[in-house]
């Protein structure tokens, strides 16, 4: 009874002085380090493994740190550096709870932070002595600059030992390791197994079917990766990586607009009747047409210069006509062509007509002299019949 008494007592018993003024001033400074939660935030958003973890804490100090690692997980995508805000507070909170590490390492290694990363997960590590986060740990040492450790993390590791995911994932990091080393085709065939068939629809295909597409780029190998960067995209229902892009991108690469413009165009050949035979044929008609009257112009002019001016006279209708052919048959093939193309044959009849009026005034000149020589005759005393009376 004196025992059960004494605790009575003790639970109202007066607190030391000045205890409830120490107590105020640190929930009142622990309130405003801590970062802001979101509104709607509950404990019991936190799945159940996580919070059987807390339950080592006191219940309220376990509330308060699993609303910070809901916040931190919900704020991920979003918001990554507000999101590590709130994981370091809970480790400041719990850090001898593996979960809160493990939150903090995760949280640090998506938002670019390596070696915290690093440094959590390796404490994790060796709290839990499980390898669970081994292809992480293995990555972080490789984006810190030191390939050759990620590969021999990958190789000390039993991977039998691992989740399938886990060893896909491992795998994808070393080979990422090989090529940092220059090592392209080792990285390509590390790959290369059971779990690279096109038609697997695995929750690490669409992964391991880019990695690998990632690797046969650095090799050159152009083709084949399109085909695996589609093959990603296909298996990628979740739209978690840009391989459709890729694979897009890859396609077009090397490919200018002008050349892709020039290449839609028909090819054109010999046998095709572009432009430059009509207008060749259009010259040679003009050159004929122009040649032919002034031809048949010189051709009349010679025969008019050596015909008596009787047959000249007589021919002179024929002449005309014979003269004119030319360009009556240029007028009639030339009908739809411009008043240009007549010119040749207007020219033609000009000349003709000069032609025969200069035979005209040859013939009158020479009727003049065959009339006027008897005359002249007479006045010469030449006339026959006529005799000198001196000679009687």
């Amino acid at each position: 009874m004196r025992r059960e008494f004494e605790r009575k007592d003790s639970v109202h018993r007066n607190p030391r002085p000045g205890a409830t003024s120490l107590d105020d001033e640190a929930i009142a400074r622990e309130l405003l380090e801590a970062p802001e939660l979101p509104d709607g935030i509950e404990f019991s958003d936190l799945d159940e493994e996580a919070r059987r973890e807390l339950r080592t804490l006191p219940k309220a100090l376990a509330e308060t740190v699993g609303k910070h690692l809901v916040a931190a997980g919900g704020l991920l995508d979003s918001d990554p550096e507000a999101a590590l805000e709130h994981a370091k507070y809970a480790k400041a909170k719990a850090s001898r709870v593996p979960i809160v590490r493990e939150a903090l390492g995760l949280v640090a290694y998506h938002s670019g932070n390596w070696a915290e990363a690093l440094s959590e997960l390796r404490a994790v590590r060796r709290m839990t002595r499980s390898d669970d986060h081994i292809a992480i740990i293995a990555d972080a040492e490789r984006a810190l600059g030191r390939p050759e450790r990620a590969l021999d993390l990958a190789k000390e590791v039993d991977t039998a030992k691992l989740a399938k995911a886990t060893q896909v994932e491992l795998a994808i990091v070393a080979a990422g390791a090989r090529r940092d080393l220059g090592q392209i085709d080792a990285a390509v065939v590390s790959l290369q197994g059971a779990d690279l068939k096109a038609g697997k629809r695995d929750p690490w295909s669409a992964r391991l079917f880019y990695a690998y597409a990632d690797n046969l780029v650095a090799a050159e190998r152009k083709d084949e990766a399109i085909r695996w960067f589609l093959n990603a995209a296909d298996a990628d229902t979740d739209d978690e990586t840009d391989a459709a892009e890729r694979a897009a991108d890859l396609s077009n690469e090397g490919i200018e607009p002008a050349k892709a413009a020039k290449t839609t165009e028909p090819a054109k050949t010999d046998d095709e009747p572009v432009k430059a035979t009509p207008s060749t044929e259009a010259k040679a008609t003009e050159a004929a047409k122009a040649t032919e009257p002034a031809k048949a112009t010189e051709a009349a002019k010679t025969a008019e210069a050596t015909e008596p001016a009787e047959v000249a006279k007589a021919d002179k209708p024929a002449e005309a006509t014979q003269a004119n052919e030319p360009a009556k048959e240029a007028a009639t093939t030339d009908a739809a062509e411009p008043a240009k193309a007549d010119e040749p044959a207007k020219a033609a009849a000009a000349e003709t007509a000069d032609a025969v009026k200069t035979t005209e005034a040859a013939k009158v000149a020479t009727t003049a002299e065959v009339t006027d020589a008897p005359e002249q005759a007479k006045a010469e005393g030449d006339e026959p019949g006529v005799t000198d009376k001196s000679d009687d």
